[in-house]
């Protein structure tokens, strides 16, 4: 196994909640699918057990309080133009939420042939 640090990535975060949608459809898979589709890294999806939003209504997963509007936060790292890319693609999807973009320094482990196709990427984008 060989790793290289890449230094030029972000994270995109992008909140919404559990019950929204997007052409009858689960807006968090619909999300995960256009990450998919324009060829992001990888996407995961987390589901908050709970919390609030800007309305300060509390969502929460206890039983007595059984939310049908958990908190979801769709996850993804990738190269700065992708992200960029991306925003532009999800932006329009979401009715209310909120994206968050930080840098972050990624560590790949991997394969020689995995990390030789991700440094041809790397200057391909430049």
């Amino acid at each position: 196994m060989v790793e290289i640090e890449h230094w030029n990535t972000l994270r995109m975060k992008i909140y919404i909640g559990e019950s929204d949608t997007w052409h009858g459809r689960p807006l968090y898979k619909a999300i995960v699918e256009k990450l998919r589709e324009m060829g992001l890294a990888g996407a995961t999806v987390y589901r908050g057990i709970y919390g609030f939003g800007k309305k300060s209504k509390v969502h929460s997963s206890d039983v007595l309080r059984l939310s049908t509007d958990l908190p979801i936060i769709i996850e993804t790292v990738d190269r700065g133009h992708m992200i960029e890319r991306a925003i532009n693609e999800i932006k329009p999807m979401i009715k209310d939420g909120m994206i968050t973009v930080e840098p972050v320094i990624v560590v790949w482990v991997g394969t020689r042939e995995e990390i030789k196709k991700f440094e041809e990427d790397a200057v391909r984008e430049e």
